[in-house]
């Protein structure tokens, strides 16, 4: 009975932990949709006014590009905080005042209705979704469900835990990480790992705007299928330390793998936020290399959908030639 309570408390964890990441890639794609429109409503607010059905006049004009701006901030608010409900809420406020403009846009005379209807049913469709999102990331916050998602500030640099469950013995999983050749078959930014004799290796990564950072690291702690631990040498590219542990998940379901990463980002709050905007803060790294993780060990290789393997229009069947980049889960071994 305990062991069955157990799994069930681990199950529902990891329930919610996949719903909460759910949540927050709608809210980053609805930032990005913030971004997108306050640009359009700040750079051509007359063609907005005529796609919307309104007056193009100098009034409107002005609303447009104060909603623009609005529309910036909660963008910009919304993708470099880890929980941003708070700038949601200030989207469905936004998306209120947005209702009544229209409102007062479908009673006007000189309105194109049928614009403003349109208008009104898409802004209709978005505030429910912020409201849902809001909603569920509220909920999380005051569930106090950070132990899978975590990051936070100390001492100028940032926390980050991130935990996923593999169908593969600790063993299994050990052997595989600590072959630091193998890291980049699912580490995406990884170029390269190289040991450079007794515990040192040096690592190369790619980086904002194409660019490559390098470091030396050194293992800290090594215990055979249990733990791992490194920190990067003095003078290094980025400063940081972290742990992976390996340990046996409950009811036989496979090994809990757990990251802890302290870093310090190049350019302090700033150059967090800015990685953050663009999918290269750490904290988001981690959790998608574990899912990669997941799939290598589990299946052999990382699935990749048709758009991800070709760019432009192409036909919906990847050709036959092409090989996606995979490996052995058992090859590190």
């Amino acid at each position: 009975m305990a062991t069955q309570a157990i799994r069930h408390s681990e199950q529902s964890r990891e329930y919610r932990n996949e719903g909460n990441g759910q949540e927050e890639r709608l809210a980053n794609g609805l930032g990005w949709f913030s971004i997108g429109l306050g640009v359009a409503e700040l750079a051509a607010p007359r063609q907005v006014a005529r796609l919307i059905g309104a007056k193009d006049e100098d009034q409107t004009i002005t609303v447009l590009r104060a909603y623009g701006i609005r529309e910036l901030a909660a963008g910009f608010g919304i993708l470099s905080q880890t929980r941003p409900a708070g700038w949601l809420w200030g989207r469905v406020a936004g998306d209120l005042l947005d209702i009544a403009s229209l409102g007062k846009t479908l009673s006007s005379d000189d309105s194109n209705r049928g614009r403003a209807l349109a208008a009104t049913a898409a802004v209709l469709g978005v505030t429910a979704l912020d409201v849902h999102c809001a909603q569920q990331l509220s909920r999380s916050a005051d569930r106090g469900e950070m132990t899978e998602d975590r990051a936070r500030t100390s001492e100028g640099g940032k926390e980050v835990r991130k935990t996923i469950i593999i169908d593969r013995s600790p063993e299994e999983v050990y052997s595989f990480w600590h072959d630091f050749s193998n890291l980049p078959s699912f580490m995406r930014h990884l170029e390269s790992v190289q040991t450079t004799g007794g515990n040192r290796s040096h690592w190369k990564a790619k980086g904002l705007a194409g660019k490559t950072v390098e470091w030396d690291a050194e293992v800290t702690d090594d215990q055979p299928n249990s733990r791992i631990a490194w920190r990067s040498l003095q003078g290094s590219d980025v400063q940081h330390s972290g742990t992976v542990r390996f340990e046996q998940a409950p009811g036989g379901r496979g090994t809990l793998v757990r990251v802890e990463l302290s870093y310090s980002p190049p350019g302090g709050a700033i150059g967090a936020t800015v990685a953050k905007l663009f999918h290269r803060e750490p904290g988001q790294q981690i959790a998608d290399d574990l899912r990669a993780l997941k799939q290598v060990m589990e299946t052999g290789e990382i699935a990749k959908s048709d758009a991800s393997i070709h760019s432009g229009m192409h036909a919906a069947q990847p050709p036959e030639t092409y090989s996606p980049r995979s490996m052995s889960a058992r090859s590190g071994r």
